[in-house]
């Protein structure tokens, strides 16, 4: 699907979508389609990915029906700030301090749902955790914060198909979306976050090495964390 028309202020409009810079200029704009159960197309500070409200049942099954993606494959979240993952997920147990090293950055953490959790139970049924990110990427976390709830967030492309570090890798999903945000070709490269399972009290576990693996092992290593299933 090609570009059929640009627009003096720089957007460029397709048949269903339209591409604006991710600047936050156009955070409202992005807003407002998350708080309507649209889903986005943004950067994050690793992949591009596909975004929504992550409370709104209709939305997330939208994201999964654009990436041909299994319902039994769950999607983690982002939220705004580290401050807001204990409306979302179990942190007590965690070292002082271990949450504001890690984040901002490129790692998802996997904790506990727990019962004071208030995603909606609809989100990955019956799985007890949740992985949660804060991206090192200011234009997502404006919308997160904006939309008073945590977004969905998968990469944006179809299951099984390389990641995205550009927009026009996923063009043919454009359409899908109510709008994509360009933030250029992403310097990570391919690798995605690394994912660490935090759920067991004084264990970590890599699920995931993504493209932090080192520096999060030696994060969680500073704060006196042992590796789960090395027979500690």
């Amino acid at each position: 699907m090609g570009w059929s028309l640009e627009n003096p202020d720089g957007d460029v409009e397709t048949k269903k979508a339209t591409v604006s810079p991710a600047a936050e200029d156009y955070g409202q704009e992005a807003i407002e389609a998350i708080r309507a159960g649209k889903v986005i197309a943004v950067p994050t500070d690793t992949l591009y990915g596909f975004a929504c409200d992550a409370c709104s049942a209709e939305a997330v099954n939208r994201i999964y029906e654009i990436k041909g993606r299994k319902h039994t494959s769950p999607l983690a979240i982002c939220v705004g700030d580290v401050h807001d993952i204990k409306h979302y997920a179990v942190t007590d147990h965690l070292p002082h301090g271990l949450l504001d090293c890690l984040l901002p950055g490129p790692v998802t953490l996997v904790l506990t749902r727990g019962e004071s959790s208030i995603l909606e139970k609809s989100l990955n049924p019956g799985l007890e955790s949740i992985g949660v990110r804060v991206p090192d990427c200011n234009f997502i976390r404006v919308i997160a914060r904006g939309s008073r709830s945590a977004l969905a967030l998968t990469s944006a492309n179809l299951s099984g198909q390389p990641s995205s570090i550009d927009i026009k890798d996923f063009e043919n999903l454009w359409e899908h979306c109510a709008y994509v945000y360009d933030g250029g070709i992403l310097p990570a490269g391919r690798a995605g976050s690394t994912v660490v399972d935090l759920t067991k009290l004084g264990k970590y576990k890599i699920l995931r090495p993504g493209s932090a693996k080192e520096e999060t092992v030696a994060i969680l290593e500073r704060h006196s964390l042992l590796e789960d299933g090395t027979g500690d």
